[in-house]
């Protein structure tokens, strides 16, 4: 029986650097492997933790398209939408859909990682 899920890993061409974007998003620390460059963690937040791996060659999902599938998004409540908006995109996110603006009734927006992995804000 799996008891919890251990961590989300995330390939990307730069771990270090994708790690403290998610710590600052989240309010997590980064925390480097000695061992092993390749794989850097974020932990302190609330939700569990993200990991982050080299990959050589590594190619950012094409959202909304399939030329290089998203293969997985993350999805993260937040009370304040524009507020949010704000700081991911200071942080170097971009904005791949404002859903909220496109189609009523929704309570989110798509935006893309430094490394292009797609994620959600979501109005709780």
């Amino acid at each position: 029986m799996i008891r919890k899920l251990q961590a989300v890993a995330l390939d990307c061409a730069d771990p270090a650097r994708l790690a403290e974007f998610y710590a600052t998003l989240l309010g997590g620390q980064v925390v480097a492997d000695q061992d092993d460059p390749d794989w850097v963690e974020v932990h302190g937040f609330e939700g569990g933790r993200l990991a982050f791996q080299r990959v050589d060659g590594y190619r950012a999902p094409d959202w909304p398209g399939q030329q290089v599938p998203q293969q997985i998004h993350l999805d993260f409540d937040v009370d304040d939408l524009e507020g949010e908006e704000k700081r991911a995109l200071a942080l170097g996110a971009r904005v791949l859909e404002r859903t909220d603006q496109v189609r009523p009734g929704s309570n989110w927006r798509v935006y893309a990682d430094p490394a292009g992995h797609p994620f959600c804000l979501c109005l709780h």
